[in-house]
């Protein structure tokens, strides 16, 4: 009798549980679509473009060399015309010293001495050095002492550097728009209130390469890639020509499911559970990059699944471009 009443009381808290965060996530679904239709975007009118860019996965799920370290989080170095920008310091889940950003920008020849600007795509743990970092609203390289230059930081919330780093405390906060040099800018932050992980202001870089259009690059994408297009028209004449990064499409398939697929699938979404992400999404997505006749395509497996990654090479074919930590991407 006792088991019997422990199990139900279990049963009544999960289901309250769920109640309550459904009723969050509608409410939090209706406040960020209200707060992105109200929101102004002025046009950007100087006409800078850069002549190269390349994107390097420092931190991936997957690599191209075993020297390499993986995990689910993200850091890619950017390159445009010599600078060097760094987005996102990845998850770092085991709190390593050095951690995987180090361990591989050491592997592949590269240092903080030559970033020029660091940007945070979002608030999330695996993108800004922890967990411990996502509750404390900071960034950590990792989980010990790091020298640096004092290097130009652009957050889309407030964030302030760990101990671990204190010198890079230059920190812009760039909700709106924000040229960080010619031909390169943030997109501003457009909202979303995710299921149990709750409300989250993410931005992306936009970088306008010349003779071919826009290069959008994503951290999670939770703003929704239909969004951040729809964003990207608003603020340049310029077609869309590249996408590149996470658009957070974990979507199960039987064959390849994982717990971490599985946690990703019931938070990636502003949905409840029962209405959470699925195929419609996938290739909602699909649709939205066809629409705009975007050349280059790559999707991060740090945050889709193998299924939603084997439906766009389907969907882009030779315009698909693989992610992975080490493999640079030229433009």
């Amino acid at each position: 009798m006792i088991i019997t009443g422990i199990i139900i009381l279990l049963l009544i808290a999960i289901i309250a549980f769920f109640l309550v965060k459904t009723a969050e996530v509608n409410k939090g679904r209706k406040t960020a679509t209200e707060k992105y239709a109200k929101t102004a975007i002025q046009k950007i009118t100087d006409r800078d473009y850069v002549n190269s860019l390349s994107i390097l996965p420092l931190v991936e799920s997957e690599s191209d060399s075993k020297d390499l370290e993986t995990e689910n989080g993200v850091s890619y170095l950017i390159t445009i015309d010599g600078k060097h920008i760094l987005l996102d310091f990845g998850f770092n889940r085991k709190k390593k010293h050095p951690s995987p950003l180090l361990h591989n920008m050491e592997i592949l020849g590269k240092s903080f001495d030559h970033i020029d600007y660091i940007v945070f795509s979002h608030a999330h743990l695996d993108h800004l050095g922890g967990m411990h970092e996502q509750k404390t609203k900071t960034f950590s390289i990792s989980q010990g002492p790091v020298e640096t230059p004092t290097i130009p930081v652009y957050a889309p919330v407030p964030l302030k550097p760990s101990g671990f780093n204190p010198q890079l405390n230059k920190v812009t906060v760039s909700r709106d728009p924000v040229r960080i040099i010619p031909g390169v800018y943030t997109t501003g932050t457009i909202p979303r209130s995710l299921f149990i992980m709750g409300w989250v202001e993410e931005q992306a870089l936009a970088i306008r390469l010349k003779d071919k259009g826009v290069v959008l690059i994503l951290g999670c994408g939770h703003q929704t890639i239909q969004r951040v297009i729809e964003r990207t028209k608003k603020l340049f004449e310029d077609p869309v020509y590249g996408v590149f990064g996470g658009l957070h499409l974990p979507v199960l398939k039987r064959g390849n499911i994982s717990t971490l697929g599985l946690i990703q699938w019931i938070v990636g979404s502003d949905r409840p559970l029962w209405k959470g992400l699925s195929e419609k999404d996938v290739y909602e997505a699909i649709e939205s990059l066809l629409a705009e006749n975007v050349q280059r395509v790559g999707l991060s497996p740090h945050d889709s699944s193998p299924w939603s990654i084997e439906e766009f090479k389907k969907a882009f074919g030779e315009k698909y471009v693989e992610i992975m930590a080490g493999k640079e991407i030229k433009l």
